[in-house]
C-alpha cells in the first residue's frame, strides 16, 4: 500500500489540472444560464428579484437535458419568454382532457 506522501503529489497534480470556476462548463448548466438571463431580463423590467442559479435549477432538475431544449426553442419562439417558460413548467395545463 502507497503512503499518504506518495499519493498526495498526484492529487495535487491533478486538482491543479482541473478547470475552475466558468471554465468547468456543462451542457445543462450552459442551458440554465440561458433561461436565467432571459428571465432576469423580463422580472427587472417587472420589478421582481432576479432568478438565482439555485432556484432555476430547483424548477429545472426533473426536467431531462434533451426536454429542455425543446423548452429553449418554445419559449424563444414566444412573443413573451417568462410567460411561455412558467406555462410549458405547470403540469395542469398539459393534463389530457
Amino acid at each position: 500500500m502507497k503512503s499518504i506522501r506518495e499519493i498526495l503529489p498526484d492529487i495535487k497534480k491533478k486538482s491543479a489540472e482541473a478547470p475552475k470556476g466558468r471554465k468547468r462548463k456543462t451542457e445543462r448548466g450552459e442551458l440554465m444560464r440561458f433561461f436565467q438571463r432571459h428571465l432576469n431580463y423580463s422580472r427587472k423590467q417587472d420589478g421582481l428579484v432576479p432568478i438565482t442559479m439555485a432556484h432555476l435549477g430547483t424548477v429545472l432538475e426533473k426536467i431531462p437535458t434533451q426536454d429542455l431544449y425543446y423548452l429553449k426553442s418554445v419559449c424563444s419562439q414566444a412573443k413573451n419568454f417568462g410567460k411561455k417558460f412558467w406555462w410549458e413548467l405547470d403540469p395542469t395545463k398539459h393534463q389530457p382532457r
